[in-house]
């Protein structure tokens, strides 16, 4: 098949790499602003330019994978359905929730696939913890611990363009603990600090923050984000149920120094890096975008998916500002 890709920065350069590599992948078809950007990918892939989104729409693309920058998510996602050719679109589908229901109110109805990106939906451990949890073999579930440490900030212009921690980062936690669970969240309540960058404290945004979810089920969940991790990029979760706990990320690679007398786990070099700890489940998600492409499933991650972790991300913002509880609902009334 011959897939275009919008947007060739750190993020759509990895993805036209992993396309690249695809047996199902023919050819692929790339715009980007900077010609600079979009001509390094012709060299290294041997992809077609189009001078502009519309151009690289009417290419004859099977399919699209947006990874611009998310002002311009909604218009090329939905200019992307209009045209009839199924969608990849990194999060967040826009940068703010009103934006985000316009799109879902104007890709309704249409029989155009959309995939939202959330890559832990395909990482091997979130995906056997799925089935742990629906085959009942945790029983029923009281507590869930969900963790996303970076190793450090990004720059001070991402930070102020990011929309916060919460709808930058946790919202990853927040549709993982969805996605794991089948439980949708009824209330927040959620804290927050900056002890680390100044630029961070200046943009408005913490740098470390923690939530408390409470499922409909009354499953409790408990997430941590920061910024500030000197020994990794750390991603985990914990599900505990009344006959059984598991984790993922317990691995080799988890950026922990046990101080247990003769314990040597972990005992490989800790993930530093967010692709190198998902290279293989973005791979696996691409793969699942050319089979959606192909018609073989439906989408694995809604725009509707999508939206329900933005809620969330919305409720833990309005909870910390004004420390008090938030429903999720109260939210997505306005």
């Amino acid at each position: 098949m011959r897939i275009g890709i919008l947007g060739l920065g750190r993020i759509g350069a990895f993805h036209a790499e992993t396309l690249h590599t695809l047996e199902t992948v023919d050819s692929l078809v790339v715009a980007d602003p900077y010609a600079d950007a979009a001509k390094a990918a012709a060299e290294r892939f041997g992809a077609e330019i189009a001078d502009s989104p519309e151009a690289l729409l009417a290419a004859g693309v099977d399919g699209v994978v947006v990874a611009a920058a998310t002002d311009a998510h909604p218009a090329l996602i939905v200019a992307a359905v209009e045209a009839g050719v199924p969608v990849f679109c990194e999060k967040p589908v826009a940068r703010t929730m009103t934006e985000g229901v316009e799109v879902l109110k104007a890709v309704a109805g249409r029989d155009v696939p959309v995939q939202i990106g959330f890559n832990r939906r395909f990482d091997a451990g979130f995906v056997a913890a799925r089935e742990a949890v629906r085959a009942g073999e945790l029983g029923k579930l009281h507590t869930v611990r969900s963790t996303t440490l970076d190793p450090a900030p990004p720059p001070a212009a991402y930070i102020a363009a990011s929309g916060g921690l919460f709808r930058d980062c946790s919202v990853h936690d927040f549709d993982v603990i969805r996605w794991v669970t089948g439980r949708e969240v009824s209330e927040v309540y959620a804290v927050g600090g900056n002890r680390g960058a100044d630029f961070i404290r200046e943009a408005g945004d913490a740098d470390t923050t923690g939530a408390v979810l409470t499922l409909d089920d009354g499953t409790i969940a408990v997430v941590s984000n920061s910024r500030h991790n000197a020994r990794g990029y750390d991603v985990r979760m914990e599900i505990h149920g009344f006959a059984d706990s598991i984790a993922v990320g317990l691995e080799d690679k988890l950026p922990l120094r046990s101080v247990e007398p003769g314990t040597a786990f972990p005992a490989g070099v800790p993930h530093d890096f967010f692709m190198d700890r998902f290279a293989a489940a973005y791979r696996t998600e691409l793969t699942a975008f050319t089979e959606v492409v192909a018609g073989a499933r439906p989408s694995p991650c809604t725009v509707e998916d999508a939206l329900e972790a933005g809620w969330i991300a919305e409720a833990c913002t309005l909870s910390l500002r004004e420390h008090r509880p938030v429903t999720v609902a109260e939210v997505k009334r306005g």
